[in-house]
This record gives structure tokens, C-alpha cells and sequence, in this order.
């Protein structure tokens, strides 16, 4: 059952988490049935999720076959272990995280300029320090690796997000985690709870 609590409809959030990840799962199926999941690169431009690879493979002939796919990307921030809110059972353990889910089909671009466009895209995402020489048609070497490349564009037809914080949690088990994660000490727990106090109601900051 999904828990109407967790769901994000927020087009900035949902924006900022896609920018913050540099890959998610594509979901394929191909003519004998069989689903492939594929990790892969990707970037989202406020329209469309963007994926570039070879010109065959699997995954194109999955494509071919049935442009519809499925697209996610999920972030782990937090394993809760069950004695954070209870010494004895162990129901309580849980994960925090956000993820978002895509279904859509898939279109080949082939124009060089919006190729040039999106892979300038994909550099800033991946090496945001730069480099490299600006990609344009206009040099050879990048005309010839352009033509040579597949990109293709998810243009979706859902997106839906899911970021789990402890929005169902009462005070006391809220307070719980809270204290479980500071004692705890790990690289991302201070991070995960301020998400807590962003996404649960009542303990909002803000």
C-alpha cells in the first residue's frame, strides 16, 4: 500500500534531487518477454531524462522493440535500526530515503546541436570543474564522436517521488531515531535528520 505521507509533488524538490544524482535503473523488456534493468548516466533538464550509450546492444534492441520504460532513482541516507524505538522486536527497522519513479518512452535524438547541448549537460553534472573543451559541432573531433554516440530522451508520461523521513512516526519514536542517529555518528545521519525536520509536519523548522 502506498503511504500517502511519503509521496513529494513539489517540482523544485523533486528538480534538486535529480540534479544532486548521477545515475538511476532502466527498465526494458524485449521480444522474448524478459526485463533488463540497466544502471546508466543520466541527466534531467526540467523535461526530459537524458541516457546516451552505443548504437547496439541489448538495451537498443529492447528500445526498438518497446520504447516504454521505466526510470528510477533512489538515494539510500539512513539504515534505522529497530532498537531505536523498540528494545525487543524487530518491526521498527527501517530506511530513509528518497526516490523517484519515471514511466515514459524513449525518443533517439538525432540532432547534432541538441546532442552537443545535452552532453555539455552531462560534463557539468560529471565534472563540474571543467577541463575540457566546450562541446560544438563545430570541431571535428566532437562532430564525428557525436554522430558516432546514441542519446536518447525519456519523455515522461508520470513522475512520481517518494521521500521517507519518518513522517509516520509519533514524537517519542521521532525523538528516538533523532537520538539513535546523533549518537551514532555516521557520515550521513546529522543529514538525515534534517530531513526528518524538514519532511515531518510536526517538527517542522520552518
Amino acid at each position: 500500500m502506498r503511504r500517502k505521507e511519503f509521496a513529494v509533488e513539489d517540482k523544485q524538490e523533486i528538480g534538486q534531487f535529480l540534479k544532486e544524482m548521477t545515475f538511476g535503473f532502466l527498465g526494458t523488456v524485449g521480444e522474448d518477454g524478459w526485463s533488463r534493468v540497466t544502471p546508466l548516466n543520466f541527466v534531467y533538464d526540467g523535461n526530459y531524462f537524458y541516457f546516451h550509450g552505443s548504437l547496439a546492444g541489448e538495451k537498443m534492441k529492447h528500445l526498438a522493440h518497446d520504447p516504454r520504460v521505466s526510470f528510477t532513482v533512489a538515494r539510500e541516507y539512513a539504515i534505522i535500526p529497530s532498537y531505536f524505538t523498540d528494545p525487543v522486536l524487530a518491526c521498527p527497522a527501517s530506511a530513509f530515503f528518497k526516490s523517484v519513479m519515471v514511466r515514459g518512452k524513449v525518443e533517439k535524438v538525432e540532432d547534432l546541436d541538441e546532442k552537443a547541448s545535452v552532453f555539455t549537460l552531462f560534463m557539468e553534472k560529471l565534472q563540474p570543474e571543467g577541463g575540457y573543451q566546450p562541446i560544438t559541432i563545430d570541431i571535428p573531433q566532437y562532430r564525428g564522436q557525436l554522430k558516432a554516440v546514441s542519446l536518447c530522451r525519456i519523455v515522461p508520461e508520470s513522475i512520481t517521488a517518494k521521500f521517507k523521513f519518518g513522517q509516520n512516526t509519533n514524537g517519542e519514536k521521532f525523538e528516538g531515531i533523532v537520538q539513535g542517529l546523533q549518537e551514532r555518528n555516521c557520515p550521513m545521519d546529522h543529514e538525515t535528520i534534517s530531513l526528518m525536520k524538514k519532511y515531518c509536519p510536526h517538527h517542522n523548522e520552518n
